[in-house]
Formats: C-alpha cells, sequence, structure tokens
C-alpha cells in the first residue's frame, strides 16, 4: 500500500486534502519540486503542477493522476465538485495566513478545515520510518562519516571554522549528497559554548576544541552528526566535561526502547549531566526526530511526552556549554526498536586528539 492509500483511509469520508508544502508533496509523490498541489480524496488523487515539471511528474509520478496546471483554482474547485467534498483540510502547521486568505477567495462551494487535523495526521505518518526512509538515512549519514574522516585531516592549527565548515561541505556534495542537512557547524575554542555559533574566520589554536555539527542529505532524507575533537591536549576539566557527556549520551542510548517517552529519555542524560554539577549548562533538549526535514517530531525533551514506537528515529545528543570557555556535545542518531535501538552513527566517540 503506497503514502496516498494509506492516508485516505484516515480522510473523513466528506472531506479531501490540499497538500502544498514542499516537504509533503514530495513525501506523498516521491517527486522533488519547488512548486506543485496535491490534492486528495477518499477515492482519488490529483497532482497539478506547471509546465516546468510537467514532464518529470508524468515520467515519475505513478500514485496519483497528473494534471497540467492552468487555472489553478478552477481546476481545484471542479476536482472538488467532481469528488461530491463538502470539507477542505489545509496543512495549518505550513501554510501562511495570506494563502489560506488567497484559498478561501478563490474556491467556492467548500468549507475549510484549517485546524491541525491534516497536519496531524501526516506527522502521525511521518513519525515511522519504513525501511527505505530508513536506508536512506543510513546511506546520507556514511557520506557524514567520511566527511568528517577527510576533515580530521585536514584540520591543523592556523586553520579557520569557515574552512573547516567548507571542507565537510564539499566533501559531501561531492560524494553523493544532493544537499547539506543544514547549514553546517563549525566551532573552535571558546566559541564552542554556543550550541549553534556560525563559523567565523576565527583560527584554530592548540589545545582548543573543535565542535562541528553537520549531515548530508540522500534522495530527500537527512542525516545528523555531531562531534567533539581536539587540537592537541586539552585542559583537565575540558577533558573531564567530555567524558561527562559521552557517559550521559551512552547512557541515554542504552535506555532508547519501544514503550519509553521523550521526557523520560532526556531525564536519563539531563540527570546524569546535573549530578555531576553541570545541569545549569545544558540548555537545550536531549534530541529530536529526523527524515525528510532535520528536525521532525517526536522529540526527547523536557516537555515531549510522546511515546516512542518501534522504527521512530531520534537524535541523542547531550551537551554541556561554559560560556567563554568551551562547550562539548556528541550526538547519534538512533532507530527505536522494541527493547533497544539501531544507532545509524558510526563515527567513533572517544576524545579524538589531533
Amino acid at each position: 500500500m503506497n503514502r496516498i492509500e494509506q492516508f485516505r483511509k484516515k480522510l473523513p469520508d466528506d472531506s479531501c486534502a490540499l497538500i502544498t508544502s514542499d516537504v509533503n508533496r514530495r513525501y506523498f509523490t516521491g517527486m522533488k519540486s519547488s512548486a506543485g498541489t496535491l490534492i486528495i480524496f477518499p477515492e482519488n488523487a490529483y497532482l497539478i503542477i506547471d509546465s516546468r515539471y510537467i514532464e518529470k511528474a508524468r515520467d515519475t509520478v505513478s500514485d496519483c493522476d497528473v494534471i497540467l496546471q492552468g487555472k489553478l483554482y478552477e481546476q481545484l474547485t471542479e476536482l472538488i465538485k467532481a469528488n461530491r467534498s463538502e470539507r477542505l483540510m489545509v496543512e495549518s502547521d505550513t501554510l501562511t495566513l495570506s494563502e489560506f486568505e488567497h484559498l478561501r477567495e478563490n474556491i467556492k462551494g467548500v468549507e475549510f478545515d484549517s485546524t491541525s487535523k491534516l497536519s496531524g495526521f501526516i506527522t502521525q505518518m511521518r513519525m515511522i520510518k519504513t525501511e527505505r526512509e530508513i536506508s536512506l538515512m543510513e546511506k546520507a549519514q556514511r557520506i557524514a562519516e567520511k566527511a568528517l574522516e577527510d576533515t580530521l585531516d585536514f584540520i591543523k592549527e592556523g586553520v579557520t571554522e569557515r574552512e573547516i565548515a567548507l571542507r565537510l561541505d564539499e566533501y559531501m556534495l561531492r560524494n553523493g549528497a544532493e544537499a547539506l542537512s543544514f547549514e553546517t557547524i563549525a566551532l573552535c575554542g571558546e566559541t564552542t559554548s554556543m550550541p549553534h555559533g556560525v563559523p567565523s574566520d576565527r583560527r584554530l589554536k592548540k589545545g582548543e576544541f573543535i565542535l562541528m555539527d553537520f549531515g548530508a542529505v540522500v534522495d530527500g532524507y537527512h542525516s545528523d552528526m555531531t562531534r567533539t575533537v581536539c587540537l592537541g591536549d586539552v585542559s583537565e576539566e575540558a577533558e573531564k566535561v567530555y567524558n561527562i557527556v559521552l557517559e550521559a549520551q551512552n547512557r541515554a542510548i542504552s535506555a532508547v526502547c519501544e514503550g519509553i517517552t521523550g521526557k523520560r529519555l532526556d531525564c536519563v542524560a539531563r540527570d546524569f549531566i546535573s549530578a555531576n554539577g553541570y545541569g545549569d549548562y545544558f540548555g537545550h533538549g536531549l534530541g529530536h526526530s529526523v527524515g525528510m526535514e532535520i528536525h521532525e517530531s517526536p522529540c526527547a525533551n523536557t516537555r515531549d511526552d510522546t511515546v516512542l514506537t518501534e522504527n521512530m528515529v531520534i537524535t541523542i545528543e547531550p551537551g554541556i556549554y561554559l560560556p567563554k570557555k568551551f562547550g562539548v556535545r556528541i550526538e547519534d542518531f538512533v532507530v527505536i526498536k522494541q527493547n533497544s535501538c539501531y544507532n545509524l552513527t558510526n563515527a567513533p566517540k572517544n576524545l579524538i586528539k589531533l
């Protein structure tokens, strides 16, 4: 059963769903494009797309009828009437207010459902990854890990944060990544205390940490990893903090299994960091899901009570950040299994001293 067929089972008989976000449209059709409108009815589905993409769509999209876009709103109105739909559900999570108003002005004779129902349906579907999705994320991760190996050989005293980030990016894009998962983070020395700092022309010195957070995209699916390494020896406190973060991560990974909540999983790492005196310096959540977007649901943080189930994917990324001194983060991402997890990340985690 394809995704559109799975989704139809969730649709009320009198409703249809309008999907316009690039990510969700690709999720259902398998085709990447920057435009297009997917409308799904209980019995039928249609992709309306303009002349830039029509040939590709007709060649690659098989789970719905493909229609050349003309007067879009007239086409949508005709399809809604032909399929006898009374209610049009929209993506409340991604549709802007102006886009929603434009739809209401131009599509008549149907009730609009702007609640979170449609976005909730799609979120629930995307939470559970298929074997193919997991395989693609694993391929993306292998590319990222090779980029790390290459970059570790490149790092030396005097290179800049920006140069390190560019080295990671270039390797991934030259070796199979269709895109970067996000803007690569590469920080050195005291700037590692900023969890999402921006790489600058600051030059690396001996005795400093280098924090790298990066990922690759393969066929629409993201990887995500963070490693903290050092150039030469770091201070006794820095090495102590590194080992606390590593132990916190190992404990959290060991606790992962079907049935645990995101909140409880966060506590496993957070309680250990707090017990070692650094609780005030772990300010973000333990993790988040990954898939066609780099941040998906569910999360592992102090608020998310979602019960994790088999084949959800979650990052495990505890950190300690001491302002103006240094920071450490170690990140893997794992697939939830019944009694444990499968770690998609193979990169070493013991402190690497270059």
